[in-house]
């Protein structure tokens, strides 16, 4: 088990090493980033002093040499529009990214699961037809259109939810399921057909022959089984959820990342998207280590493997 994550760890650190490099290379493969972070009514001598300012006037490997030195620390430099250091700003939002983020996951873990689990036992049910019929809903609506859906029928005309904004416990309530609709889509289809692939296996027969109560084999035997599939999927639309988010809380008006990253992208403020991009993606690789860690507990046999 050590020599697996072990294993793991090390191709996190070269991932991130790797993205650190794109991160340097965002704003420089175009050519000029002066061009790019000034206004293009500014002066040559405004330009210059930009340039100056920014270090953009150095050699190449020097400029990469003081990026890498300060970004392990976490200094991207000052945010252009606002003029203050941008990880903190980015900090800052992360516990509403991480609510709202947290809030779709759950939704779609409790609605989705069951139903493949039912949909999974009973095939051909009522209950089945509607999980395959939120997973093809998930899979398939847009959900910037959910979004507007959702406003105009529970904010708009019922009134029963706040359309924008973090006031009060319902703002989260539409976000947070327009968020975790995807991924409900993607648990309820892996989970029923996890489910019906196990159900047929020699040992569940023989479990069943035993006299074993059928929720205890559901629940310690096929749920157990079908897990590993399910926590990549999980992490995965954690880590997406983090970083995917920005239509989402750009229409809710959600002060989170997303929000900030479509900011900083109008504002043109690179310093303040590089930082977002190199944290979500820290975020990102650290979730996948987690899911890895999740792995070896639930399957014993990736400890041996690996």
């Amino acid at each position: 088990m050590q020599r697996y994550l072990l294993s793991r760890l090390i191709q996190a650190i070269f991932i991130l090493f790797g993205i650190l490099v794109l991160v340097f290379l965002m704003v420089r493969l175009s050519g000029d980033p002066v061009s790019l972070m000034v206004p293009k009514e500014a002066s040559h001598e405004a330009r210059e002093e930009f340039r100056q300012k920014m270090g953009f006037d150095r050699p190449l490997p020097v400029q990469f040499w003081d990026f890498m030195r300060k970004a392990v620390v976490g200094d991207f430099g000052k945010s252009l529009h606002f003029k203050k250091p941008a990880m903190p700003m980015v900090m800052k939002r992360l516990p509403a990214t991480v609510q709202l983020a947290s809030a779709g996951l759950i939704m779609a873990i409790v609605i989705a699961i069951p139903l493949g689990l039912i949909g999974g036992a009973r095939p051909g049910s009522v209950w089945d037809n509607i999980g395959r019929a939120l997973g093809l809903l998930g899979q398939s609506v847009p959900s910037f259109w959910l979004a507007l859906l959702m406003i105009y029928f529970f904010a708009v005309k019922m009134r029963w939810f706040p359309s924008f904004g973090r006031d009060e416990w319902k703002s989260i309530i539409m976000p947070g399921f327009v968020m975790g609709f995807g991924s409900m889509g993607a648990l309820v289809r892996l989970t029923r057909s996890a489910v019906l692939e196990i159900r047929g296996e020699d040992y569940i027969r023989t479990a069943y022959s035993k006299g074993l109560n059928p929720r205890r084999i559901y629940i310690r035997h096929i749920l157990r089984n079908a897990a590993i599939p399910l926590i990549s999927v999980i992490g995965v639309a954690f880590g997406y959820s983090l970083g995917g988010s920005i239509y989402i809380e750009t229409i809710f008006s959600w002060p989170g990342m997303g929000q900030l990253i479509e900011q900083a992208i109008g504002w043109r403020d690179y310093p303040l998207i590089q930082a977002i991009a190199f944290f979500t993606s820290v975020v990102v690789v650290v979730l996948n280590l987690l899911t890895d860690v999740a792995y070896t507990l639930v399957d014993p046999r990736i400890r041996y493997e690996g």
